[in-house]
Formats: C-alpha cells, sequence, structure tokens
C-alpha cells in the first residue's frame, strides 16, 4: 500500500473559541465528518466546524508527529499559526471544494 501522505488541521466554533487539532489521510472526508456530526465526542460536543488551519505532509507519520507536537503547544502558539496565514479566521473549507 502506498503512503499518500497525511494532514493535520485546527477546528475552532468562532475566533478565538475552543480549538481542536487533528489529523487523517483524507482531509475532505474527515472534515465533511465533522461538519455534518458524523463524529461523536469533543468536535461534536463543542460544535467544532470551522477549518481555520491546515497542512499537508509526504507521511502520514509526519503528519501524526506534528500534530503531536501541536497539541503540546501552548493556546497562544496554536493561534499564532492560525493567525500567520488567516487572521480573520476564516472557514477555509470553502478553498477545499
Amino acid at each position: 500500500m502506498q503512503d499518500k501522505g497525511g494532514w493535520i488541521y485546527l477546528l475552532t466554533n468562532r475566533p478565538n473559541g475552543t480549538l481542536y487539532v487533528g489529523v487523517t489521510n483524507d482531509l475532505m472526508r474527515r472534515i465533511w465528518e465533522h461538519r455534518n456530526g458524523a463524529s461523536d465526542g469533543f468536535t461534536r460536543r463543542y460544535y467544532l466546524k470551522r477549518l481555520v488551519y491546515f497542512e499537508h505532509h509526504d507521511s502520514i507519520q509526519s503528519a501524526i508527529q506534528r500534530e503531536t507536537n501541536i497539541k503540546r503547544w501552548p493556546r497562544q502558539w496554536k493561534i499564532n499559526l492560525i493567525t500567520k496565514d488567516n487572521p480573520e479566521w476564516n472557514d477555509l473549507y470553502g478553498q477545499m471544494l
């Protein structure tokens, strides 16, 4: 099976709101699942549907490592990561379509 890489992404419910860091090998499918309530748990409980940041990695292993690192970051570092490229905290899901 060929490794197609992976994605890390950050979701929120509003600017400067609750943050969720995730990893997937299929970003479109995973964000669709979050937005349509197909995923139980944290993101559904807190209505985290706004995609505010994502990045691609050549391997799923490097994406998983990056997700693990980001989850350990202080909140302000995560906010800085988002606002560097998305200062208005726009929902980036539409850019993926």
